[in-house]
């Protein structure tokens, strides 16, 4: 999907932000789209390498069918080169390895678990494209909703082409989106891109989350999240929920301290100065800042420890039960919240 043939048996690949120009027989920059004699072929279709029921709220999505259940499915590759990445196992392999799976067994895994939706997640979903799509419209059919997590660097083809089959996403920045933390502690070269993506996705009506990975020292600015906050608060609403995560030592990074809970505290509060509704810590369980409170009266009418709720005051037509105040979450509470996450390999 998403390519364009050029001269000299070249392709430009249209699927991410990066557009790589791709000679005959090389890989993108992904590692898993290769240009054979012209063509460009995707080598992770049908290749699961992680999948397992998760809850909605591991993604996290705490504001789209709250307490549901979701097959997570991943396949190899990335178009980051994040040195912190949890995932690097798979995001970073070039051999496209995988359990075969095809889409209608992926959604027959989901409905035997007990699942509400499916999530493509764990790697980035948009260098698995076609898998995802071809995944996406057969859970569509089957009355799942189908849910992205991803890095936000699309093309806006990309996200028109997904869109009328995706009903959420997850937008993870890193770093307060600081363009020199992108280039030199992930390998992206302008994130302007993610910013065009989130406009075509709010136009599209799909329900997004944002997550900002707070990295002490070099992606921790006040000054970034400030501005961070400031951008989704007038591009995409008030109400839009950002997730700030501590940050753990992990992959080339696994020598720098997790991020300080007085800095995340701090973060929390300047994003909500800025006006974000609804603004949450996460990588701290039995933080107060996991819980949802009404911006009306502050009353705390979800409390969540880690990704389970524990307790839930909304009423049916989702307003807080003090005020009246209308919260915005899309779908409804489903009872399976209370089940433990589990993989299948």
């Amino acid at each position: 999907m998403l390519y364009e043939r050029q001269k000299e048996g070249k392709v430009k690949c249209c699927l991410c932000a990066r557009r790589c120009l791709i000679n005959d027989g090389a890989p993108g920059f992904c590692l898993v789209r290769r240009n054979e004699g012209g063509t460009l072929y995707t080598l992770n279709y049908g290749k699961v390498v992680s999948a397992g029921v998760d809850p909605i709220g591991k993604k996290p999505l705490t504001h789209f069918n709250p307490g549901a259940l979701v097959m997570s499915v991943a396949a190899a590759g990335c178009n980051f080169r994040c040195q912190f990445c949890d995932n690097w196992m798979i995001s970073q392999d070039c051999e496209s390895p995988g359990n075969p799976m095809s889409p209608e067994e992926i959604v027959k895994a989901a409905q035997n678990a007990g699942c509400q939706g499916i999530s493509y997640t764990y790697t980035e979903p948009t260098i698995f494209m076609e898998y995802a799509y071809d995944t996406a419209k057969v859970a569509k059919d089957a009355g799942l909703f189908n849910t992205f997590v991803t890095n936000g660097y699309m093309t806006p083809e990309a996200v028109r082409t997904i869109a009328p089959y995706l009903d959420a996403v997850t937008v993870d920045f890193k770093g307060g989106a600081e363009p020199e933390f992108y280039k030199s502690i992930m390998g992206v070269p302008n994130v302007k891109p993610i910013f065009e993506s989130l406009k075509e996705l709010h136009l599209s009506g799909i329900h997004i989350e944002l997550t900002n990975l707070v990295v002490p020292k070099t992606g921790d600015s006040m000054d970034r999240i400030r501005e961070l906050a400031a951008w989704i608060r007038d591009n995409i609403g008030a109400d839009t929920p950002l997730h700030l995560l501590r940050f753990h030592p992990e992959y080339k990074m696994s020598t720098i301290p997790a991020t300080s809970v007085q800095k995340m505290e701090q973060a929390l509060l300047t994003a909500k100065n800025q006006g974000l509704r609804y603004v949450y810590i996460g990588n701290v369980p039995g933080h107060a800042a996991e819980n949802t409170y009404c911006p009306n009266c502050d009353t705390p009418i979800i409390r969540r420890y880690a990704f389970d709720i524990t307790q839930w005051n909304v009423t049916e037509d989702n307003k807080c039960p003090v005020c009246g105040q209308q919260i915005p979450i899309k779908g409804k509470l489903h009872q399976s919240f209370q089940r433990f996450s589990y993989a299948l390999f």
